[in-house]
């Protein structure tokens, strides 16, 4: 059985060595020792959302928290190439499911995307909120699957300030993949990167329009396939980013 994974702020591991005892306090602390129960001597992990994961055993447990004999520190380095999914925003939380399936499978980020033909629009206080919703389903999802990053979660992108973030990725030797159904290019025979960035681009419910893939496309971006079939905005941005990170090795 795999160790639960716990997850504390950005730096809380830093300073810490083997055979050290770790304070999990706070809300995971107080799940872990309260509503989990854990008992001494089990195997736990924590983990900062930026790539350091503590593996230990868990020496005390209370109502205030646990703590945790630092057994090992591993430190995940930055990949080479990121994967980042611009997920068009979509109705009926379509897209908060791409997001969370794309976490589990490897995102390093994810990039809202207000696009033309989107029927949700992320404005003033909802934006905010909305966007807030998204940093809590990457962290979930990112604890689910006992990752020790969390992806990055961009501010909304219309259109127009899509593009100029294409061409900013073009420009320093990155790619922007865009899913469209008309493409005669094979997602699984895109020329990748061997360091930066690659966007995948996921659009709407209504697809993309013929001006936004031109947009796109003028400013670097190639549009793919991703197969046969297709997807809903749900799974395509998921499938296409597994299929990127087995040619990436990640999968290995």
């Amino acid at each position: 059985m795999t160790a639960p994974v716990f997850v504390v702020d950005p730096g809380r591991l830093d300073a810490l060595a083997v055979g050290d005892t770790f304070r999990l306090d706070g809300t995971e602390g107080r799940h872990a020792g309260v509503v989990q129960r854990r008992a001494r001597g089990e195997r736990v992990d924590v983990v900062d959302t930026r790539g350091v994961r503590l593996v230990g055993v868990v020496a005390h447990a209370g109502h205030e928290g646990v703590d945790v004999e630092v057994l090992e520190l591993v430190r995940e380095p930055t990949p080479r190439v990121r994967l980042v999914l611009v997920q068009a925003l979509a109705k009926g939380d379509r897209d908060e499911l791409a997001i969370e399936a794309a976490t589990e499978v490897g995102a390093d980020a994810v990039v809202p995307w207000q696009a033309d033909r989107s029927i949700v629009v992320w404005r003033g206080e909802r934006a905010a909120k909305s966007r807030a919703r998204w940093l809590g389903t990457v962290r979930t999802a990112a604890k689910q699957s006992r990752r020790a990053w969390v992806p990055d979660v961009d501010v909304a992108l219309d259109s127009r300030a899509l593009a100029l973030r294409a061409r900013e990725v073009v420009a320093a030797g990155g790619a922007v993949l865009v899913l469209h159904e008309s493409a005669t290019d094979p997602l699984a025979g895109a020329e990748l990167p061997q360091d930066g960035d690659v966007l995948v681009v996921v659009g709407p419910e209504g697809g993309i329009g013929d001006d936004e893939l031109a947009r796109l496309v003028d400013a670097g971006a190639r549009p793919v396939r991703l197969g046969p079939h297709v997807l809903r905005t749900s799974t395509a941005g998921p499938v296409a980013l597994a299929l990127l990170a087995t040619r990436l090795g990640r999968w290995g």
